[in-house]
């Protein structure tokens, strides 16, 4: 019997390939800042606009702030107000802060084309979200 000191130890395999549940989400207004909905109850969406609505509403929450929110969801963008950084420096944060709010959900493949704007104090964001439904413009 031959005793090693590094034994060969077989991880696990890991299960890929799963595939993921249809993406719904309560269909949103946008105009509005709030759930749509008919007859008393709330309509969804699915597929890519069930994405861009999860997208959206990530974007629109303050990351760490609300305990009912796992600690992976929303943006720090709110860690750009009142700092005095470079317009430049401002821009590549905010780019990283959206692209690192959306990356996390699975049904998105990549966050591409992300445009922020600084006026007046008020942040303006513009991307495309690939989803694996296809392509979304927020």
């Amino acid at each position: 019997m031959s005793t090693t000191l590094f034994p060969v130890v077989q991880p696990e395999a890991v299960q890929t390939g799963t595939a993921l549940p249809l993406c719904r989400e309560v269909k949103w207004d946008y105009d509005r800042n709030g759930p749509v909905f008919r007859n008393g109850e709330p309509e969804t969406v699915e597929g890519a606009e069930a994405v861009r609505v999860w997208a959206w509403l990530a974007l629109h929450t303050t990351r760490f702030r609300h305990e009912i929110y796992s600690r992976a969801y929303g943006t720090e963008l709110e860690n750009l107000m009142g700092q005095p950084y470079t317009e430049a420096l401002k821009q590549s944060e905010a780019q990283r802060y959206v692209r690192e709010a959306l990356e996390i959900n699975p049904y998105i493949s990549a966050v591409e084309d992300v445009g922020v704007d600084f006026d007046d104090g008020r942040l303006s964001i513009s991307c495309t979200v690939r989803t694996i439904y296809g392509e979304v413009r927020l």
